[in-house]
């Protein structure tokens, strides 16, 4: 890699709340260090919170819209009204413990930290949340930058999922840039967590010898759980559940929250195993005649356990219907026809 005079800049912190330390080193030193040129940076970030997140569709439904067939049978009447938005937010939700409230997402959308289950055994040697290795190469002629990156085992946790209409968007005289929501919101998920092990990456800007853009191959140790999944129904709400005639209080008993699937666990690990192998492949694909791009994941890991932990219908208070555990699926793709090879693709594009 091309020699940076006290340009280099290494990152050394360690994950903790109050210790946090930065080392500036030129690439000579980082050579004697490493064994090789290049750049490392180590990201000791030790907690990520974010109070919301608004993904806003600035045309709504468009010129396809949504007609609602009224009761003359013939009249359609059209229900969107432009840019709506999808909401991450803190789902309210009170859980004390010993007085103390330990609901990380009461108040916060988004709350990212490192995962220190079973006294730290998936988090990196370093302690970093993060370490990564980037180097230039020529290519032989088609230059690119690798960077490999290592990243801790995550304890991820997101509040309130929903959707709401867009606030008109900051003008000229606005004193911040925030646009968010207004009007209802209609929550669709109550929230969930997620707890990672170590991953890695590699990753390849510019010429990509490796075959796409991203690569993960990595072994997830002790696999993927997500815990506190509830899914909502607002039509529900305020729905008569016993009507007048049959209510012994004679008037008619009303639901009062939103209806909830609530999962309290869901563990995905390769088959017959605790751990989760990671191997995708993330591309992005540019314009062509067939369409403007898109973004393509590749995933090949073999066949996967699943395990579905206390599952809550109605509400998280209902009585659980018990768990559901399937052994060794496995998913396939064609890339030609009557050809069927272990894995998934899957693209992601704008309309």
């Amino acid at each position: 890699m091309k020699k940076f005079t006290k340009l280099a800049l290494v990152s050394s912190l360690a994950i903790s709340a109050n210790a946090m330390a930065m080392q500036a080193m030129d690439d000579a030193s980082l050579g004697a260090t490493t064994g090789q040129d290049g750049l490392n940076i180590g990201i000791g970030i030790s907690k990520i919170e974010i109070d919301k997140v608004f993904v806003h569709d600035n045309d709504g439904m468009g010129a396809a819209g949504y007609k609602e067939l009224q009761a003359d049978g013939v009249t359609l009447v059209d229900k969107t009204s432009g840019a709506g938005a999808i909401y991450i937010k803190g789902n309210g939700i009170s859980k004390l413990v010993g007085g103390v409230e330990t609901n990380v997402v009461k108040d916060k959308g988004i709350v990212i930290g490192a995962n220190y289950d079973n006294g730290g055994a998936y988090l990196l040697p370093s302690r970093n949340l993060a370490d990564l290795v980037i180097d230039s190469d020529a290519g032989n002629g088609n230059p690119f930058i690798n960077i490999a990156a290592k990243v801790s085992g995550l304890d991820i946790n997101i509040g309130e999922i929903g959707v709401v209409g867009s606030a008109a968007k900051p003008g000229a005289t606005a004193t911040s840039i925030r646009r968010g929501g207004t009007g209802t919101e209609n929550a669709i998920l109550s929230g969930l967590s997620v707890k990672t092990g170590p991953m890695t990456a590699n990753i390849q800007l510019g010429a990509a010898p490796q075959g796409a853009m991203v690569k993960l191959s990595a072994a997830m140790i002790g696999g993927l759980e997500i815990k506190d999944l509830g899914i909502l129904d607002n039509s529900t709400l305020g729905k008569t559940v016993v009507p007048a005639a049959l209510s012994p209080t004679g008037a008619n008993i009303n639901t009062t929250a939103a209806g909830e699937i609530f999962i309290e666990s869901i563990k995905l690990t390769d088959a017959n195993s605790k751990d989760l192998t990671l191997n995708q492949s993330i591309s992005v694909m540019g314009k062509s005649a067939a369409n403007n791009g898109f973004i393509r994941i590749v995933s090949t890991s073999g066949a996967h356990d699943n395990y579905v932990a206390g599952i809550h219908l109605g509400s998280r208070d209902a009585a659980s219907i018990g768990d559901v555990e399937v052994q060794g699926m496995q998913t396939y793709f064609s890339p030609a026809a009557g050809v069927y090879v272990p894995g998934a693709i899957i693209t992601i594009a704008g309309h």
